[in-house]
């Protein structure tokens, strides 16, 4: 049971803490509300579980052998990152509540998960510390609980900023609000580069 516990509690501290797609789901529930963001939500949770369990059944040990993967997802994570903070700067401000259309889409988030080396590193270090004796049962268990904890620690983002929108009312005031999200974003890129 304390085995359990500690994957918890890492899946938490990894999960809930800032990161670029924390930081976009926050945006999102300011400007799509709760219910839509979960969307976003669900996408970054299964797609760092999907890499998770990768890591865990032996992808760690292609990114070795061939390093400028490594290099390729680095760079590929600045320019979404990059992509990102330009579509909210440019954002009208104008709140997207019950647009189904506009609203976050799964692969977005999945897809950040994907180019996010806070995700590497995290899911390299999970799988290192809780399952690197490669057993099976214990790959698969540590996903499960992640999968748990990391969809309720991305949510608390988009109710965060759900809540918020309550008092940023205003396009004027959502639009300050995404450029200063963006400028986040922009600094995770750039901490990405020369960090």
């Amino acid at each position: 049971m304390s085995l359990y516990l500690s994957m918890a509690a890492f899946a938490l501290a990894a999960s809930i803490t800032p990161g670029p797609v924390n930081i976009l789901v926050l945006s999102s529930g300011v400007q799509y509300g709760f219910r839509p963001s979960l969307r976003l939500v669900f996408g970054a949770t299964a797609g760092f579980c999907l890499m998770l369990l990768l890591i865990g059944l032996g992808l760690h040990e292609m990114l070795e052998a061939f390093p400028q993967l490594t290099t390729v997802i680095q760079w590929a994570g600045v320019a979404f990152l990059l992509f990102m903070a330009w579509k909210l700067a440019k954002s009208n401000g104008e709140l997207g509540k019950g647009d189904a259309q506009t609203g976050p889409k799964a692969i977005t988030g999945a897809v950040m998960q994907w180019l996010n080396p806070k995700a590497w590193l995290a899911s390299i270090a999970g799988m290192g510390a809780y399952a690197a004796s490669g057993a099976p049962t214990l790959i698969w268990e540590f996903t499960a609980i992640y999968f748990v904890i990391c969809f309720a620690s991305v949510a608390c983002w988009a109710y965060a900023g759900a809540f918020l929108s309550r008092f940023l009312g205003e396009p004027s005031r959502i639009r300050a609000f995404n450029r200063a999200i963006a400028v986040l974003l922009i600094a995770s890129a750039a901490y990405l580069v020369f960090g």
